[in-house]
């Protein structure tokens, strides 16, 4: 699954699309497209293809209902399993458990409890406390095949190196985070192709109004 591959199938169906959903595809394909031009930039190459996830889930809220950003893709993911009846995306969590997944569960650098302990925000015990009960949860998951609950911890881990690079909290090209970059593109990579697909499957779902509505 690549980015020709995926427009060239917007390019086929996306005049029996509603508007919004065909904005939303376009825009996400757009960063895809980016993301694939930077293969020798890890950094730039991670923080597109999250627009590009970004993109696919993004709606528009009023300050009275707005979700968390971690709430948005949750919710979404959750959506986008009950339209993925081949099970493409639990395979994918499946496959890569023995590669990335277990990779950023181990990783504490990408356990946003270890950065509050330092910054003074939660105590040692807390945060190793935490670190243990979100991983025996992901482990029991996975071996109850809850694929959304797998999938919102992982992205809540690769949420906190996305948090990391965009608010300057990493230096560019840094050798000081390469193992939680390298898990977290790895699964990025394959995920965002396989989201976007499974999302042209259901054009006529009502994914919510497209955040940032084009504006003649």
């Amino acid at each position: 699954m690549d980015f020709e591959t995926l427009k060239k199938r917007h390019r086929q169906e996306r005049a029996n699309w509603p508007a919004a959903h065909s904005l939303r595809v376009h825009r996400s394909l757009s960063w895809l497209k980016a993301a694939d031009a930077r293969r020798s930039d890890a950094d730039g190459r991670f923080v597109f293809l999250w627009i590009a996830f970004n993109a696919a889930y993004a709606v528009q809220f009023d300050d009275s209902g707005r979700l968390s950003e971690r709430a948005a893709f949750r919710t979404f993911l959750r959506r986008l399993l009950e339209r993925d009846p081949k099970g493409r995306i639990a395979e994918l969590v499946w496959q890569e458990f023995g590669a990335s997944i277990r990779g950023l569960l181990d990783n504490r650098y990408v356990f946003q409890d270890f950065w509050d302990f330092q910054n003074g925000l939660i105590t040692e015990e807390a945060w190793k406390r935490n670190f243990q009960n979100a991983n025996r949860s992901a482990k029991r998951a996975l071996s109850a095949q809850q694929t959304g609950t797998v999938l919102g911890i992982v992205l809540s881990r690769i949420y906190t190196l996305r948090n990391q690079l965009v608010h300057g909290g990493a230096t560019w090209g840094s050798g000081m985070n390469r193992e939680q970059m390298r898990d977290c593109l790895r699964f990025m990579e394959r995920l965002v192709p396989l989201v976007i697909d499974v999302l042209m499957d259901s054009p006529n779902e009502v994914w919510g109004p497209v955040a940032f509505p084009v504006i003649e």
